[in-house]
């Protein structure tokens, strides 16, 4: 067992549900769309999170502190898909049959998971701190991965409830538009906080 499983599982935990961008389309597709409809969404953000980790565990974590101009990039490219993806909550179209169509899908999510800023930098920093070099290098590195993993299925799970539980508070398509545009402005302020 690591020595600071709980302070790892603790850092894990206030990273993990903090509001970011995740979150923020996690509970804007709960709202919108339900639990069944966003499977797709948890299972892209929950795997490529854990295969980010695991990658950062076993090959990135050189990478990143041998070339820090990596992380940049990683943040522009993260801004940018940001900026799109916060375009495309707030100005979704429905459907002629009056639905809505979900704009976020598994594999946009198991993708952005390289490039959200948030998530590296997540990733990057409990590695660095959590995972020793020598003999323990594995065990510890196998309880980061298995703490991030958790911590990003509950953390996803969660805010996609939490969307699901406000939308019983929906009474017409102006509280619908203004949620919309909340969770646009929220990933907006992710955005901001890469930069401060």
């Amino acid at each position: 067992m690591h020595p600071e499983l709980l302070l790892l599982i603790g850092i894990s935990l206030s990273l993990g549900f903090t509001p970011g961008p995740n979150n923020a389309v996690a509970a804007y597709s709960g709202f919108n769309f339900g639990i069944r409809k966003t499977l797709p969404l948890i299972l892209g953000v929950g795997f490529g999170y854990t295969t980010l980790i695991v990658l950062i565990n076993l090959v990135l974590i050189s990478s990143f502190k041998n070339y820090p101009m990596i992380q940049e990039i990683i943040r522009i490219l993260g801004t940018i898909f940001l900026i799109y993806l916060a375009y495309k909550i707030s100005f979704s179209k429905t459907s002629s049959d009056g639905k809505t169509e979900n704009p976020v899908k598994f594999f946009d999510k198991f993708i952005f998971q390289f490039i959200n800023p948030k998530g590296v930098m997540a990733g990057v920093t409990l590695s660095s701190n959590f995972v020793e070099q020598g003999e323990n290098y594995l065990n510890h590195s196998i309880w980061v991965i298995v703490v991030c993993s958790v911590t990003a299925f509950l953390s996803i799970t969660s805010w996609t409830f939490l969307g699901k539980f406000l939308r019983k508070f929906a009474t017409n398509n102006n509280f619908i538009k203004r949620f919309n545009y909340a969770m646009s402005l929220l990933l907006i302020f992710c955005i901001i906080g890469f930069y401060i």
